[in-house]
């Protein structure tokens, strides 16, 4: 791998913070993000920093490097979240509903929503079929989990039994849940949709830096926020054949059987749908260990991010991701600032480092130059 000479930068902790809860409070599932759209477009003009937005709404931003080749590099982050669409409406008034994205109904219970119909967006709570020990005694225990069991209760008079349905939900419209950020003195942030909104605020902040301290980077880096990453297609566009390698910011799932924590930047070593690749990964690695961050791996079994979206549309780049510990994930989640700095930190050490590979520069080279990964000593044996 080549080497270049990079530096810590001050990450601005004030920002970050600010335009975390910015964006927390800005309902984006996954098909309902113009909005964060926009606003992240309007900062990337603020921080002076040039973009341009593909037709469905994904975003490519660039920070322009010295070195005028094709050896292009990418951070990639996803704005949209979970959430929630009408399937139908009940004939009691409420509105049954399909997730959109993966996660359980037992973290959508009790969650304050706002359902985008096209007159206007309307209040809600989503409750269980049975919410009431009042009303259903012990067998509001015995409820099973799915979503099929749950139900969404609209704030309008038109809703009350015996009251005339409203007819302007339709089936199809959007369900945002509230995000109900919270951050600690002890630097705790709760919310829901830290995923992977914490990871644009990283970003954000990391543009900041570099362009504030004036960074001289050796090529160009594109900022690429994705639309539908949590239904599986996000970087599938705005990647194009140019970006050679992409390091994905996303969340370490915090649990009993994992190594992340929610106090170091994660570095995954593989997740269902791969390995990622042993040089980007370990040159990730490298500049942790070289610039004192808490940096630790990890392995996940049943997570996919935008580098799976990437590789699967035919794009021959090297992918790593790089973590914020993140504990409760697609669900009420927390994490620490400790995290967030370090992933910043090494964020902003990778864009100034060399290309990991000058060769990567042509889509099509010879052997010269490929690299090599440890192997075993070959013994000749004599005959």
């Amino acid at each position: 791998m080549e080497k270049n000479p990079v530096t810590r930068v001050p990450i601005d902790t004030h920002y970050l913070k600010h335009i975390l809860v910015a964006l927390l409070n800005i309902p984006s599932p996954s098909g309902y993000t113009d909005q964060i759209v926009h606003f992240v477009g309007q900062e990337l003009q603020r921080l002076g920093i040039a973009h341009n937005v593909t037709r469905r709404g994904a975003i490519r931003a660039t920070l322009k490097g010295r070195m005028r080749d094709t050896l292009d590099r990418a951070v990639a982050v996803h704005l949209d979240t979970l959430g929630a669409m009408v399937r139908r409406v009940k004939p009691n008034g409420r509105l049954a509903i399909a997730s959109v994205g993966t996660w359980s109904s037992r973290f959508a219970e009790g969650g304050r929503v706002t359902v985008y119909a096209d007159s206007g967006p309307v209040r809600g709570t989503v409750l269980p079929l049975k919410s009431s020990g009042h009303a259903y005694g012990e067998t509001v225990d015995t409820q099973p989990t799915g979503w099929d069991h749950v139900e969404l209760r609209v704030d309008d008079k038109g809703q009350q039994p015996g009251e005339k349905i409203r007819t302007d939900i339709q089936i199809g419209d959007f369900v945002a849940f509230d995000a109900l950020p919270e951050i600690s003195d002890g630097g705790f942030i709760n919310a829901r949709h830290l995923d992977d909104k914490a990871g644009v605020a990283i970003l954000l902040t990391v543009a900041k830096a570099l362009k504030e301290e004036k960074i001289d980077i050796p090529i160009d880096c594109h900022l690429i926020f994705t639309i539908f990453e949590e239904v599986g297609s996000g970087a599938s566009a705005a990647v194009y054949g140019d970006v050679t390698e992409m390091v994905v910011i996303d969340h370490a799932p915090v649990a009993p059987n994992q190594n992340a924590t929610e106090f170091h930047a994660v570095v995954c070593m593989m997740d269902q749908t791969g390995p990622f690749d042993y040089h980007l990964s370990r040159k990730l690695l490298a500049l942790g260990r070289e610039n004192g961050i808490d940096l630790i791996k990890d392995v996940f079994r049943f997570y996919r991010s935008d580098s799976a979206s990437a590789i699967e549309a035919g794009n021959d780049t090297r992918t790593a991701l790089l973590g914020f510990g993140l504990d409760g994930s697609h669900g009420y989640e927390r994490t620490h600032m400790s995290s967030l700095i370090a992933v910043a930190d090494l964020t902003a050490l990778y864009v100034q480092s060399a290309p990991t590979f000058s060769r990567d520069k042509d889509t099509l080279a010879s052997l010269n130059g490929f690299p090599h990964q440890p192997d075993r000593e070959v013994i000749q044996i004599e005959t």
